[in-house]
């Protein structure tokens, strides 16, 4: 089995997908399959990895710190070479002539849908309604050209399913994992009697991320005079405007935080992480914070929600005023409870169920292992 993963629209701190991304291909490789990944960059270039060959394209930076493959025969050359018997794709729009080229080949062809289009222009643009049309045109078109769709959640489900059904192309439904070894609670933590509330949110700092609101959130509750603290970690285009939005609030920007133990120890260490994306499909910072043992605050609505029980945290309409109220709920809960929680949601969530799941996507043989 020859494995090409194709990842386009990638930035310097677009975690999510590259985590995803990385972990998947480990899991092709410990399997034995071979493996090729595709990624834009700033020249062309090819190095050899312990997961198989990278293939660096030459593509242009399209704003925020991303790149953008927009030359798809670049692509097709690294596959011919590599002759694969299926490919991955995490790209909706620029690399759709690539999955032409797979089905003239005879090459299964699987995209990897991470994102909902129709939100994601809304949370950039601010429009709420004015792409519905070509985006529905889009999904038609993208229905048509892989052989099977996948989608991480419900909320991502409900984008494609219709459309999908029309054209007879499957819809697969495979959530994604967490590191649970290197996301784990800390072996020691330091109870902390100054009665601040510590509350934490990490990811890229771009509108679509939704960070304005989860600062917000952390301004509302020091305005209802709560004692707390945020800790920002990560980077994006939309920090000054955080810094604004947070005035003399107690929130502190750290930055990009590099490595996943560093991160994991600052997750750890918070009462409550903030992931409160309505536009969410999956949610790989929510599951990592609660690997850490740290209940998650999400919107009611989007992948994120569908991560978070009860017992390991809670939800509201994306407004601060409700989350905010949100984290108060969330607060009456005893500690160590919502803490244990929060741990036993994420070991729901490994990298092996994903990895094998997606496997036989790759091979053909996902109905006996998705109705295992």
């Amino acid at each position: 089995m020859r494995i090409a993963q194709l990842a386009n629209f990638v930035g310097a701190t677009s975690g999510g997908m590259r985590t995803a991304i990385e972990q998947l291909g480990r899991g092709y490789v410990a399997a034995g399959a071979e493996r090729l990944l595709v990624i834009p960059g700033p020249v062309d270039a090819v190095r050899a990895t312990a997961l198989g060959d990278v293939v660096q394209v030459r593509a242009p930076r399209v704003g925020g710190g991303y790149r953008l493959i927009v030359e798809p025969w670049r692509v097709m050359d690294a596959l011919e070479r590599f002759a694969p018997t299926s490919v991955e794709w995490s790209d909706k729009l620029t690399l759709l002539p690539v999955a032409w080229w797979a089905r003239r080949n005879g090459v299964r062809s699987v995209l990897l849908s991470h994102e909902r289009m129709g939100d994601m222009f809304a949370m950039r643009t601010g429009l709420e309604t004015t792409s519905k049309v070509s985006i529905g045109l889009l999904n038609r078109l993208i229905v048509r050209s892989f052989d099977t769709v996948v989608v991480t959640s419900a909320y991502a489900e409900s984008e494609f399913r219709t459309v999908a059904d029309a054209a007879g192309c499957p819809v697969e439904r495979v959530p994604l994992g967490v590191d649970l070894a290197t996301f784990r609670p800390a072996a020691r933590r330091v109870a902390q009697d100054d009665g601040v509330l510590r509350l934490v949110h990490a990811g890229r700092l771009s509108r679509e991320k939704s960070p304005h609101l989860a600062v917000a959130t952390a301004v509302e509750l020091h305005r209802r005079g709560v004692a707390l603290r945020l800790d920002v970690y990560g980077e994006g285009p939309h920090r000054d405007e955080l810094e604004e939005l947070a005035r003399d609030a107690p929130v502190r920007f750290h930055g990009y935080v590099g490595g996943r133990a560093a991160l994991r120890d600052r997750l750890a260490a918070a009462d409550v992480a903030l992931s409160v994306c309505p536009g969410e499909t999956f949610g790989l910072a929510v599951l990592e914070a609660l690997a850490c043992g740290t209940p998650v605050v999400t919107a009611d609505r989007g992948g994120a929600r569908e991560l978070v029980d009860a017992g390991c945290g809670t939800w509201a309409a994306p407004r601060a005023e409700d989350l905010a109220d949100a984290v108060l709920r969330l607060l009456e809960l005893p500690e160590r409870r919502r803490r244990t929680a929060a741990r036993a949601r994420a070991e729901q969530y490994g990298w092996e169920r994903t990895v094998a799941r997606m496997l036989a996507l790759h091979t053909g043989e996902h109905a006996e292992v998705l109705s295992a």
